[in-house]
């Protein structure tokens, strides 16, 4: 989070603590599945320095290093910060894309986009201040989910993955690999599994999105009741939301230049009108929720179907697709969302 403006802070810090609870279960399932031995004897391997899983064929190839660290001295939260983000395409010609993100750590993350058949390496650095380096051992971590990965990129612990621990220490930083392979397109959340316990941070800030853009170029919206593809590039705004137990936080992307712009709690979104919008809900905590935008109604990813409203549990993702036509309040339709008043506006500008 960009901390310059001690006041941005604290509109974000009035509704954090309740993200998650003490003794919350962990909320990713594969935590528990026991591995063949056959794979986690391929994958365990005598390393020094960063870790690397094999490198796919294909695809354009992300290189990217972020820090964990702590947005401000004085608050507990922690946050991660783009530091390098280069694309290098088939052709071997390399982009820097960094000035897109903000070069401050905030809360939500990074916004990391790719293609499918693209792949990142993403080396991570623990900053988080410990003056005394008491625990040299405790690790922080990046576990994504949706995308394909060796086992040493999965972003846990050795109590969970039954390899190794896989994150980055005051002393050592860590690279992961993530495979954008085909059929892995949508929006997924990335976040801390390591520190403090096998929960990891994720309540305390450390978590992100990683969006994959379908190799067709192609999304869906409702045009007179019935779902139409529309390009990609027709897109001029993506919106992520994430969905907390207590409040919505978001980023905007301006597709045109991919600048990223942290909005903190229950924003305003804004658009012209007759453009096309995406917004990318991703719920954390432990509520159920019910998101509805009067007024407008959206293709259900995947299907012919248009709907006006999702139920969205722990982790679970949704894409919605619209053409910006009149003023409106996205929200929270639970008793709990009402309760804890999840509500922000659609401005939409002539």
């Amino acid at each position: 989070m960009d901390l310059k403006s001690r006041a941005d802070f604290s509109a974000c810090d009035k509704n954090w603590l309740c993200v998650r609870r003490k003794n919350q279960s962990s909320h990713c399932s594969a935590e528990w599945i026991i591995l063949p031995v056959l794979i986690f004897l391929i994958s365990i391997f005598p390393y020094a320095g960063d870790v690397v899983a094999e490198q796919p064929a294909t695809g354009n190839h992300h290189h990217i290093e972020m820090f964990a660290d702590k947005p401000h001295p004085d608050y507990e939260y922690l946050a991660y910060r783009m530091v390098r983000h280069e694309v290098t395409d088939r052709n071997g010609l390399t982009t820097d894309i960094t000035s897109r993100y903000s070069a401050a750590a905030i809360i939500p993350g990074p916004t990391i986009i790719m293609d499918e058949g693209d792949v990142a390496d993403i080396t991570l650095y623990n900053q988080i201040p410990n003056p005394e380096r008491i625990e040299l051992h405790e690790n922080v971590s990046l576990h994504v989910h949706g995308v394909h990965y060796d086992i040493i990129s999965d972003g846990t612990l050795k109590y969970i993955n039954l390899v190794q621990d896989e994150g980055a220490t005051l002393v050592q930083s860590y690279t992961y690999r993530w495979n954008a392979a085909p059929g892995t397109a949508g929006t997924w959340p990335y976040h801390d599994h390591n520190m403090n316990t096998h929960n990891g941070a994720e309540d305390k800030g450390l978590f992100g999105a990683l969006i994959v853009n379908p190799a067709s170029n192609i999304a869906a919206i409702n045009q007179g009741g019935s779902s139409q593809a529309i390009s990609l590039s027709s897109i001029e705004k993506d919106y992520i939301l994430y969905i907390l137990d207590d409040t919505f936080v978001g980023t905007e992307i301006n597709r045109q230049t991919g600048q990223q712009i942290p909005i903190w709690t229950n924003p305003t979104l804004s658009a012209q009108s007759g453009s096309n919008i995406r917004l990318h809900l991703i719920a954390l905590g432990t509520n159920l929720h019910q998101f509805k935008l009067p007024g407008y109604s959206w293709p259900e990813p995947g299907t012919p179907n248009i709907i006006e409203e999702k139920a969205i549990g722990p982790l679970e993702k949704h894409v919605v697709v619209i053409q910006a036509g009149s003023n409106s309040s996205y929200m929270d339709t639970t008793f709990a969302g009402k309760a804890q008043n999840m509500i922000g506006s659609l401005n939409v500008n002539p």
